[in-house]
């Protein structure tokens, strides 16, 4: 009998009977759900090894996810690229947008507000800022990276807590340019709780720095409670990142002058407190004239005649009291007694009148330059004038002695800088007497209409 004849009798005799149908598919549908819940029943037993195979299974994969975390850890560090603090690329224009300083690197800015860099930040990704090299004449050879936290380069020691990194052009001993650059640290710290550093890194053109003039850091010490701290780094192989750094290059740059004002009315604050200098009004004269001198360059020739001229002028207002003081033979605290007690400060170019912005708000300013700066000196000449306006005061005017040195160039030629750069300055006595006298009247009656904004509150921070 063939296969297919029997296949055939069976659909016949399946046909012919239903009730045979029925049970035949009630079988073979019965073995089939058998047989998959069987077989899943399979699926979910556990494979019985021996423990300490399964223990050992165990171990060897956590090895292998720990030894590929790790050499991932390792290529992360190894691929950390440091690049020249200074980028010789810009030296023509080192001071424009993102600088020759840290060049690689963008700051952020709001309108009015200071230009900063700060790590770690969405902008870096999450990542540090480190630094190495020690170099002390050529910013080239000192470097910067950014790494990952869990990626410090190879050797790299972390600084915890906030580190302030300071870009200046110019230098850290001289007052205005020393305190122009610590200015928009004091702005950040003002808009982020007050926060204060545990250290700062200094460089000049690259160039690391490890001090500053005593002024400055009197300034810095009494703003944020503490001594500062330079970092100092070991030699040019052992990188160190900052958990919390911010970077300032451009001093003041971008800063709104009611933002300006803000931060010099918290130093001129901190430093009273700091001395323990009452703000109280009835503390000081009703009006303060201060003849602030120099000796040596830009020092008046005729110290005596000049002090005589002032002496007259204070003498016809009432309540005005002349104070005559030389900077370099005060200690801080007795300048920022100085400037406590100084309505109208009078005082030739120079380092010293920087003091100016510890005075009160709408106090005056008058400055005497010697002959040739005028068409000389470049832009730098006005930093008192630009002082006075961005600390809140009343810059009165300049006078330019019209006598002098004689240079063998024309007046033009800028070789004679070099000669009148450091001149003495002469006197006029009817300009003097004149000056002054307006000076003390504006003054005055600023004074009456109570103008004159004195700090009798606590600091803002």
């Amino acid at each position: 009998m063939t296969r297919r004849s029997v296949s055939w009798r069976l659909v016949t005799c399946l046909s012919s009977s239903p009730k045979l149908s029925l049970n035949v598919l009630c079988l073979v549908v019965t073995v089939f759900v058998l047989l998959q819940i069987w077989s899943f029943h399979i699926t979910l037993q556990p494979i019985l090894l021996p423990p300490s195979l399964l223990t050992y299974l165990n171990h060897h994969h956590q090895q292998q996810q720990v030894s590929h975390n790790d050499c991932l850890m390792e290529k992360l560090r190894e691929s950390v690229t440091f690049l020249p603090l200074k980028d010789l690329r810009y030296s023509n224009k080192p001071l424009e947008g993102h600088t020759w300083f840290m060049s690689s690197l963008y700051d952020n800015q709001t309108k009015g507000e200071v230009q900063y860099q700060e790590f770690p930040s969405e902008s870096s990704k999450g990542k540090l800022l480190c630094l190495k090299g020690f170099d002390k004449h050529d910013g080239s050879w000192n470097y910067y990276a950014l790494a990952w936290p869990q990626a410090l380069p190879v050797n790299a020691s972390l600084k915890k807590g906030l580190t302030f990194v300071s870009y200046n052009h110019y230098d850290y001993g001289n007052m205005w340019h020393g305190l122009s650059a610590m200015v928009p640290f004091v702005a950040w710290s003002l808009r982020n709780q007050c926060e204060k550093p545990q250290r700062w890194v200094l460089y000049h053109w690259g160039e690391l720095r490890f001090n500053m003039g005593t002024w400055l850091r009197e300034i810095i010490t009494a703003t944020y409670s503490q001594e500062p701290e330079f970092v100092r780094f070991g030699d040019e192989n052992t990188p160190v990142c900052f958990e919390k750094a911010v970077v300032m290059r451009h001093n003041e740059g971008g800063m709104s002058r009611d933002r300006r004002i803000e931060v010099f009315d918290l130093i001129r604050c901190k430093a009273r407190n700091y001395c323990n200098i009452s703000s109280s009004k009835t503390s000081k004269p009703q009006i303060g004239m201060t003849l602030l001198m120099r000796t040596g360059p830009r020092s008046f020739k005729n110290v005596s005649a000049v002090t005589d001229i002032f002496k007259r002028e204070c003498k016809r207002v009432q309540g005005c009291e002349l104070k005559v003081a030389y900077s370099n033979n005060l200690t801080f605290c007795e300048q920022v007694e100085l400037m406590r007690n100084t309505d109208v400060l009078v005082s030739s170019h120079g380092a010293q009148l920087t003091n100016l912005v510890l005075m009160d708000r709408n106090s005056s300013v008058m400055e005497f330059y010697p002959k040739g700066w005028l068409k000389l000196a470049g832009v730098g000449q006005f930093v008192y004038l630009w002082g006075a306006n961005w600390s809140g005061m009343k810059h009165e005017g300049s006078w330019r002695d019209p006598v002098g040195e004689k240079c063998l160039f024309p007046d033009t030629d800028r070789r004679c800088m070099s000669v009148y750069k450091n001149a003495k300055i002469g006197y006029n006595e009817t300009y003097f007497g004149d000056w002054a006298r307006s000076v003390l009247g504006k003054f005055s009656v600023r004074n009456m209409e109570d103008v004159v904004v004195r700090n009798h509150d606590g600091c803002q921070c």
